[in-house]
């Protein structure tokens, strides 16, 4: 399924066209259709001889609606530059062929119309020599040109067959399990709701998906789908889609907005872009320049970064960073349109390279200007791995679907990249090796330094360690695991636990300074003086210090059962076995008994008892406390 659209110079007969083609006219405002003048978008659709049917954008020609132009334009497979045989080549004409020629529109023909009012044939002569002038050097260049009436019918049936020519050998759109519409039109029906139309882009959609609308964020269910005024189970990429959403209201939603599947794409406010300048625009681009920019059905004006020189005079080329006053939705590979806001002009355009850069670059760094060439113009390999460059840590499927490649040519592209070691595969992640080397020296240097501010502790909190690397969760796991099995960090924990709590360089062990040991040793012995009565928290810190407890903490010396109670191991552990054991015997404890047992006060068997039932090794039953069945017999 394709998509054709038309452009050209206002009354040059584009609608006329499309209605003798179609038997639909696409005006479908009452004020176009007062004035005969396309305003806004028109659509139609014909099946071509060989039986594919093709979907027809028709576009507003005046200068005054060459927004509305531009929403129509992108995701063309061919167009038809529409040429008014009486009049000839115009100043739409021009602007139109250039953001055609701009937005790398594949295939297309030029039709001149309205032949029936032209008797003359060196007219005709002098108006063909007039178009072969205008689309030298650019995609129509090598164009058919074709003699049509939409009044008297002739050319219709030659253009039809030139137009399944042109067609039939079109790859058919990838297929990247990413959808993604583009709105270009918002409406009610009654009965049904809201519905949007649009392009399909690198993906379907399916009936009753859920489906958000980006950039706002706003999440709908596709209730019906129609392609063509035909309902459909499944949308393809390429198709005219109508999407009717339920959940939404029409007011909620503009042209502009894209309708994806949740989760699969993020906004931009910021684009590096490979920038043609006209050699008709007025002036050179200089930096900070206010645009209007163009890229799918979204329009917004932007704030322009030249990078690499400090102007772009007329017909030249040139690598700009773009400042979005709202954001869009953007891929690689797609094209965009700058304008001029006021008075309006058409400065140029050219490829969105990278629709998510991280930060602002520096405008003279050539390193950022080696990396945008290589994804503009590199090989499949080197594409590949400048994406994987710039998304850092990423999920190997959005890595090659981000990177535009068919998926042949990515997977062939990624074992050259791991053969070659230029890239990490971490299960379902993929990041470069610099990425890595960097993720390397950043986790050692971190827990280096932790390890200077606290000699005493065992290691670094896990949480920690992932907030310094900026990682998300999954990711940081991944990249933790790796790091484990080469050994570069160890995991610590206490001896009472089989849960690991810290992270640390293999080398990294604690030692106590004589003072230290000293300190230790009398606490040590205070505890054996009375293990069931034994020193508060409070009184070991100021025995020890802080840092000292924590260690001991740490490393299972001490187990503390409440803010206040501290408990020396081979104590708790005794107290925990008797305590089992008694309830074994008798079936229950209670405070009182534990309490006259072990020959200590209530506070400390009351925090030790409550500690228990934390753990989940007893209950409380009123007054006394029972094992938690199933029992399980064993240390905490």
């Amino acid at each position: 399924m394709y998509v054709i659209g038309t452009a050209g110079h206002v009354d040059h007969g584009k609608s006329s066209l499309i209605a003798a083609l179609t038997g639909t006219h696409p005006d479908r405002l009452k004020e176009e259709q007062e004035r005969q003048m396309t305003i806004d978008l028109g659509f139609g659709w014909l099946t071509l001889p060989d039986g594919q049917e093709i979907g027809i954008v028709d576009v507003p020609g005046h200068r005054d609606f060459i927004g509305n132009m531009l929403a129509g334009v992108g995701g063309l497979d061919a167009v038809l530059l529409i040429v008014a045989a009486d009049e000839g080549v115009m100043p739409q004409t021009r602007e139109h062929l250039a953001i055609l020629d701009l937005l790398q529109i594949p295939a297309g023909l030029i039709v001149l119309t309205k032949i029936d009012l032209i008797d003359d044939p060196a007219w005709l002569d002098l108006v063909e020599t007039d178009v072969h002038a205008a689309v030298r050097g650019t995609f129509l260049e090598q164009a058919e040109i074709i003699h049509a009436s939409s009044r008297t019918g002739v050319g219709l049936d030659r253009l039809v067959q030139s137009l399944s020519r042109l067609l039939q050998n079109r790859p058919p759109r990838p297929d990247l399990g990413r959808p993604r519409l583009p709105i270009d039109r918002v409406f009610s029906m009654p009965g049904f709701g809201t519905v949007v139309t649009g392009t399909l882009l690198d993906g379907q959609f399916a009936l009753g998906e859920e489906v958000e609308i980006l950039p706002s964020g706003l999440r709908a269910r596709i209730r019906g789908l129609q392609t063509h005024h035909k309902k459909q189970e499944i949308a393809r990429p390429g198709s005219r889609t109508a999407i009717n959403l339920s959940g939404i209201e029409v007011g909620q939603i503009r042209r502009g907005e894209v309708v994806v599947h949740p989760g699969q794409y993020q906004t931009t406010r910021l684009l590096d872009v490979y920038f043609r300048h006209l050699p008709e625009s007025s002036s050179p681009l200089t930096h900070h320049t206010e645009v209007k920019l163009f890229a799918g059905s979204e329009e917004t004006l932007a704030n322009v970064r030249l990078l690499g020189r400090e102007i772009l005079p007329p017909g030249t080329e040139g690598w700009l960073q773009l400042e979005l006053r709202r954001p869009i939705v953007a891929v690689r590979g797609d094209h965009y349109i700058l304008r001029r806001p006021s008075p309006g002009e058409t400065l140029g355009g050219g490829m969105i390279v990278d629709p998510n850069p991280k930060k602002r670059h520096k405008r003279f760094d050539e390193a950022v200007l080696r990396s945008l060439e290589a994804l503009r113009s590199g090989s499949p390999t080197e594409v590949l791995f400048e994406t994987i460059q710039a998304l850092g840590p990423v999920a190997l499927r959005d890595a090659l679907s981000r990177s535009r490649l068919e998926i042949a040519l990515a997977e062939s592209a990624l074992q050259e990249l791991i053969a070659s070691g230029q890239v990490i595969l971490l299960e379902e992640i993929v990041l470069s090796a610099a990425r890595w080397s960097t993720l390397q020296e950043t986790a050692r240097a971190a827990l280096t330094a932790y390890h200077r501010s606290y000699p005493l502790r065992q290691g670094m909190p896990r949480e920690e360690l992932k907030s310094k690397l900026g990682l998300p969760t999954h990711v940081f796991n991944l990249v933790l695991a790796a790091f484990l099995r080469k050994q570069l960090l160890v995991e610590r924990q206490t001896a009472l636990s089989n849960q690991p709590k810290w992270l640390a360089l293999p080398e990294h062990q604690v030692r106590f300074s004589p003072v230290q040991q000293s300190a230790i040793e009398r606490l040590l012995q205070r505890f054996a003086a009375a293990p069931y009565t034994p020193p508060t928290v409070k009184e070991c810190q100021a025995l020890v210090g802080e840092e000292v407890f924590l260690a001991l903490l740490e490393m299972g010396e001490l187990v503390q059962v409440s803010p206040e109670i501290v408990f020396r191991r081979h104590d708790y552990e005794n107290i925990t076995q008797e305590i089992q054991s008694l309830i074994r015997q008798r079936g229950q404890i209670t405070l009182a008994e534990a309490r006259d047992h072990f020959g200590t006060s209530r506070k400390y068997m009351q925090a030790f008892l409550e500690h228990l039932d934390a753990l989940g090794l007893t209950v409380r039953v009123g007054e006394a406390r029972k094992l938690k069945e199933p029992c399980v017999d064993v240390l905490p």
